[in-house]
């Protein structure tokens, strides 16, 4: 079952991220604390936005999750609409195999469907053959002409040092404001 996750799923989500980051070999660099994580989801502004799937528990016992998918929406300037961004997805390995990776992606592509988005994108790591190949039996493309790019640490400091004024801020307000209406 998908459903979208609620507060009490921090703890079990802040999990999977962790043996995540083990699985695509950087556990150091899965940093983010359920503090951070419920207010990015939960928060007066939610950032990100979180599905769970889950499995049903033994007799009388709860659901148990298994997996989950968070993303957040983005924008295309040549299409003029949003779409989505899948930041991570995971299922644990015991249920692999078991069609959860599939319903969560099932579950974003109907979200932008229904919502008029225009694409659904993701990045994978190049090593990552079972991935790989599970994305393109569901038809998704290799985007091969693009590279990711990224700023972190001094790099994003230093220019960030170059800026001068306070544009970025008073923007990103806008965009809080609007993600919550």
């Amino acid at each position: 079952m998908i459903r979208s996750a609620k507060p009490s799923d921090v703890p079990a989500i802040h999990t999977m991220i962790r043996e995540l980051a083990a699985y695509e070999r950087a556990p150091q660099e899965a940093k983010a604390t359920e503090e951070q994580l419920r207010e990015a989801l939960f928060g007066a502004h939610p950032a990100v936005f979180a599905l769970i799937a889950e499995e049903a528990g033994g007799a009388g016992e709860p659901a148990v999750p298994v997996g989950f998918a968070l993303w957040f929406r983005n924008f295309s300037t040549w299409t003029g609409t949003h779409g989505v961004y899948l930041e991570d997805l995971y299922v644990a390995p015991r249920a692999r195999g078991g069609g959860h990776g599939k319903a969560l992606l099932a579950e974003l592509a109907r979200i932008c469907v229904e919502r008029g988005y225009a694409r659904f994108e993701w990045s994978v790591l190049d090593w990552n053959e079972p991935a790989i190949g599970f994305y393109a039996a569901i038809g998704a493309e290799p985007m091969d002409e693009w590279t990711v790019r990224r700023l972190s640490g001094e790099p994003l400091r230093a220019l960030a040092a170059q800026a001068g004024g306070t544009a970025v801020t008073s923007g990103f307000l806008n965009e809080a404001t609007s993600l919550s209406n």
